[in-house]
């Protein structure tokens, strides 16, 4: 089975029994990115969030599987796409799921483990350890902290001081990306 990066990525794995869950590192970069990337004032980043947390699920079944490939991400792409022909709206809004979930694949470094990246194409076994975000509690940690730090910036870069804004973002999931 293919193992997941070492000391020299960002998620390192190391021992199961000290566990953590990552969270707002993926909500809060995952974001970022797609505001950065997209530019877009159409992307519901609520939805981005969503698609950014659904991996860590995984840590429940015991270990990367579906939502850790691109395969998983683009299945979910093509599932929306087809379930939600002739409804623009509902679509834009719901894009932000599987953009998400790249944007996690991206943030976890799930592309260095070719085995989880590219299943079922490089072999249809799954890993057979926990998924790295939950593996490793120090790791975990300075992650969610420097999550905490990126998104105290974010808020003042996207103006979310301003209750206007903020509501905006709570109601529909917009932003206001700078330039």
């Amino acid at each position: 089975m293919a193992r997941w990066p070492t000391a020299t990525s960002a998620v390192a794995s190391s021992s199961p029994e000290r566990s953590g869950a990552v969270l707002i590192w993926f909500a809060v970069l995952s974001v970022l990115l797609v505001a950065i990337v997209f530019k877009s004032p159409g992307v519901d980043y609520r939805t981005v969030i969503v698609g950014a947390l659904l991996p860590v699920a995984e840590g429940l079944t015991g270990g990367p599987k579906v939502l850790h490939s691109v395969v998983g991400a683009v299945a979910v792409l093509a599932i929306l796409m087809l379930a939600t022909r002739k409804r623009r709206l509902l679509r834009r809004r719901l894009l932000g799921i599987p953009i998400g979930m790249m944007a996690h694949l991206v943030l976890d470094g799930a592309f260095t483990v070719t085995a989880a990246f590219w299943w079922p194409l490089a072999g249809t076994a799954f890993a057979d350890q926990q998924i790295p975000e939950w593996d490793h509690l120090a790791v975990s940690l300075v992650l969610e902290v420097i999550g905490i730090a990126v998104g105290v910036w974010a808020w003042r870069w996207f103006g979310l001081d301003d209750p206007v804004r903020r509501q905006r973002f709570f109601a529909d999931g917009r932003l206001d990306v700078p330039e």
